[in-house]
Parts: C-alpha cells; sequence; structure tokens
C-alpha cells in the first residue's frame, strides 16, 4: 500500500525503514516503536478529535462522525465493513491476516443538553445542542491512532496476526455494543482493547455496574384545567406518582444500586390536563440480577401509579448493559504498559488554563501534579455503566484510562467538555494511544500471555456460560436520541 505524504507518512516511513535505531528503553518490537508510531501521527490524532468535538453527534446519528472515522482507516489500508449488527453508523475495520485477531474499540457519541466552547470558564455555544461532556471524540481519535499504528508494526514486521478497530456508536445510554456482541460481532476476537478519557492515568481493574434503561410513557385525558377539571385525567400526575413512590424506593435499596431518571415530557401549559408524559428512568446494580429485582418493583410502581391516577401506563426499554467483567492477567499487563508510557506534563499556558477551570470545581479540585502520575494497581468497583460490559462477557477485555481532563473534574461536565476540545485532552490521548498500541504489540507477541488471559476468562465466565443481554431481543433504538 502507498500512503498518502504527509507529516506522519514520512516520519512512519523513517522509522519503518529503521532510519532511527530504537532502543530497548523505547519500548521497540521487532525493530519498531508502535509508540514512537502513535507519536508520530499526533496531528492526525488531534485533527480528529477535533472534528469529532465539533461535531458533538447524539447517539446512532454520528453519520458524519463515523465517516471521517472509516475515511481516515480506509485511507491507511483497513478494509471496511459498515453498517453491522442493523447500526447504519457501527462499523469494523480490518487489516491483516492469520494469527490472533486484536480488537481496539472506538466510541464516538456526545451527549444532549450539554454544551461549552474551549474555554476555561462556562461558555455556551450557541445552537449547538450537545458536547463530548465523556470525551468520546478523544476515544474515537486515540483508538483510530493506535490501530494504525499497530497496522504499521504488523506490515514492517511481518507478524501475522490481524488488528481489528470497531467503531461503537451510541455508548450514552444506547448500548451500541450490546446489538454488535448480540449479533456474534466479537466472537472470533482473541483479545479487546478499549479505552477512556478521566481525570486520571489509571489502568486498575475497575468493575462497572448493570444497568437497564426505559422510557414510561403515561396516557391521559386533556380537558380545561380551571373549567372543567373533573373531565381530566393527568399523564403528569401519573408520572410524578410513579417518580414519588421510586423516590420512596430509593431507601429500601442496596447500598451499590443506584436509580435516576428525568421527565421528558410533561404538558405544555399548566391549564391544559396533559394527556400524555414520559419519564426516564436508569437502574443500575453490580449483578444483572439485582437490576432485574430493582426493575420489576418499578415496573409495579409505574402500574400502580397508572391505577390511583386514571391513567395508562406503558414502557419501552431502552438500553441495558452487563457488568465489565475484569481480567487481572490483562489489565495488570496493561498498567505496566502505562507506566512505560507515564502521565501528562502541562505547559505554562496548559498549567494556567488548568488552574482557571480547577477554580470551578470547588472541593472535588485535585493537585494538578497529578495529572502526572499514575495511579496504583488494585480492582475495585466503579459506579458507572459501560457497554463495553458486554463486550468484557465475549471476549478477553482490557481497558486504560488517561488524564484526559483537569484533575477533579467528573464526567459529563461542562469542565470535560472544555478539556476535551483543548491540548490537554489531546495530551491525554496520547497516552492511552501509546498504551493501547504497546498492549497490542504484547498480545501479538506474546502467546503465553493470551493463552493465560484466556483461561482466566473461561474461569471467570464459568463451564454453562451462556450471554444474555439486559435488554432482550429488541432492535437497536435507532432514534432514541431524535
Amino acid at each position: 500500500m502507498k500512503l498518502p505524504f504527509t507529516p506522519f507518512a514520512a516520519a512512519a516511513t523513517a522509522l519503518l525503514m529503521g532510519a532511527a535505531p530504537l532502543s530497548a528503553d523505547d519500548h521497540s518490537a521487532g525493530g519498531v516503536d508502535p509508540a514512537a508510531l502513535v507519536a508520530a501521527d499526533a496531528a492526525r490524532t488531534q485533527r480528529v478529535a477535533q472534528q469529532l468535538w465539533d461535531y458533538a453527534e447524539l447517539g446512532y446519528l454520528e453519520t458524519r462522525s463515523t465517516s471521517l472515522l472509516q475515511s481516515e482507516l480506509a485511507a491507511a489500508g483497513f478494509r471496511i465493513e459498515g453498517g453491522i449488527a442493523d447500526i447504519p453508523t457501527a462499523f469494523l475495520a480490518e487489516w491483516g491476516e492469520g494469527g490472533p485477531v486484536i480488537a481496539i474499540l472506538a466510541e464516538m457519541d456526545a451527549l444532549p443538553g450539554i454544551n461549552q466552547s474551549a474555554s476555561s470558564v462556562r461558555e455556551i455555544i450557541e445552537g449547538k445542542n450537545a458536547g463530548h461532556a465523556c470525551g468520546h471524540n478523544l476515544f474515537g481519535a486515540g483508538s483510530l491512532t493506535a490501530a494504525i499504528a499497530v497496522k504499521q508494526w504488523l506490515e514492517a514486521t511481518g507478524t501475522p496476526g490481524r488488528i481489528r478497530f470497531y467503531g461503537t456508536p451510541a455508548e450514552e445510554g444506547g448500548s451500541g455494543k450490546v446489538y454488535m456482541t448480540r449479533a456474534g460481532m466479537f466472537d472470533d476476537v482473541d483479545v479487546a482493547i478499549h479505552w477512556h478519557a478521566d481525570d486520571e492515568n489509571s489502568a486498575a481493574a475497575q468493575t462497572s455496574l448493570a444497568n437497564r434503561s426505559a422510557k414510561f410513557r403515561f396516557k391521559g385525558v386533556s380537558a380545561h384545567a380551571a373549567g372543567a377539571p373533573e373531565r381530566g385525567r393527568s399523564a403528569l400526575d401519573g408520572a410524578e406518582a410513579m417518580n414519588m413512590m421510586a423516590n420512596m424506593m430509593h431507601e429500601h435499596m442496596p447500598q451499590d444500586a443506584r436509580m435516576h431518571y428525568v421527565i421528558t415530557s410533561g404538558g405544555n401549559a399548566p391549564n391544559v390536563v396533559p394527556d400524555f408524559a414520559e419519564v426516564f428512568y436508569y437502574v443500575r446494580h453490580p449483578d444483572p440480577s439485582g437490576v432485574e429485582e430493582i426493575w420489576t418493583r418499578l415496573e409495579n410502581a409505574a402500574k400502580g401509579a397508572a391505577m390511583g391516577t386514571g391513567t395508562e401506563v406503558e414502557w419501552e426499554v431502552i438500553h441495558g448493559n452487563n457488568p465489565l467483567l475484569v481480567n487481572e492477567t490483562l489489565a495488570k499487563v496493561m498498567d505496566a504498559k502505562l507506566r512505560q508510557i507515564g502521565g501528562i506534563e502541562y505547559t505554562a499556558e496548559e498549567r494556567a488554563w488548568a488552574e482557571t477551570v480547577q477554580a470551578s470545581l470547588g472541593d472535588a479540585a485535585k493537585p494538578l501534579e497529578s495529572a502526572g502520575e499514575v495511579g496504583p494497581y488494585e480492582k475495585s468497583l466503579g459506579y458507572g455503566s459501560t457497554d463495553v460490559g458486554d463486550v468484557s462477557w465475549a471476549t478477553p477485555t482490557v481497558g486504560v484510562r488517561t488524564a484526559t481532563w483537569v484533575p477533579g473534574t467528573s464526567a459529563h461536565s461542562w469542565q470535560a467538555v472544555a478539556a476535551s476540545g483543548h491540548s490537554i485532552g489531546h495530551k491525554g490521548t496520547q497516552a492511552a494511544a501509546k498504551s493501547m498500541a504497546l498492549m497490542a504489540v504484547e498480545l501479538f507477541t506474546n502467546p503465553e500471555l493470551r493463552a493465560e488471559a484466556r483461561a482466566e476468562f473461561d474461569a471467570a465466565r464459568g463451564e454453562n456460560y451462556e450471554y444474555r443481554s439486559l435488554l432482550g431481543d429488541r432492535a437497536p433504538p435507532l432514534d432514541y436520541r431524535k
């Protein structure tokens, strides 16, 4: 394949042709350093991350984002298969033949209802209804760079194997990867690698909560709220009665469980009894059976609310994720790779920017120096949820998190949007891409590691394991963000 001439192509060619001999300190394998290939591609990484940040497309609507990623991979020589698992924006891209299959996951969707410029103070961009408050623009760009670097390494060393990139839409409440897992997209993968934007650097083995969501829709009877109130049956009353009962449930749920909601429709005018209302619920628990137990109680609350208010209710399950099945065999190796790369160092300008952001974080702020550190390795429970969880039950899976945000920043905040469009976010992306590339090369060259990871995976799933998703047999909810 002939690469187009770019600064990256020139630098990569020099590396691949042996123009710059590499020592063991450069983490090279086969005389070619995958981390150096990632660094040589920094301009492309930043450009793609910024384009995705500008697009800020919602789940299953990422048409420009998926086109961008696919075009970059096609130009790099990957074979592309689009529209997989009946999802128009989902795709896989593959390079190589024979050998093990190592997958790198890439997310791309933004969050609705939040936007922010790349400023260190609150600054809304007029006319923009979404923002990358979870850093998926960085996720997509960093995974792209890692996959291309590994492809370059495979090509240069002649190592048999396939590097596979998965474009995975709608992680935020759409469970894109669950539908892909259910369709068997990961059945032949030896190991899957992922990463995420964060306010710290860590490859610790952190599990996640299983979760399920649904939109509960109440139907009532409209009437004049003052002139004929006796004729009305308020759908909003139904939704609020359900919410009241759900809030009382909080006192009687396990400590590690979570339940939260938003009213997405509640009427348009106070003097009209609303005949439609909708409330969107999430339920989380460390174990899928815990989610289902709480879910049954929530459904009963919805039924009781409808009965008590003279309304009707129905619900549509939107998404459901299994908890992340951590693989410590892989996590410990990823931890070592991240420590080889190290943390993030700010320039004077970046530090001044970060200090301004830090002032808005209040008591949550952490020392800026922590961005340059790698957190301790440990196994713990994380209280978020991710559709990577379902992938982790289909194939051994490992992840890494890097400091793309100012220390102390919470995901799903304006501060996260700002940093995801700033050079601080791009630096964290470099660390993630390098760590993933090194991990992939280790997996291609270390069959003992792959075998050990598979043995741990098989033991954790159990002899009679059968995959079951928490969203049933429904089709992907392609319109859930419309």
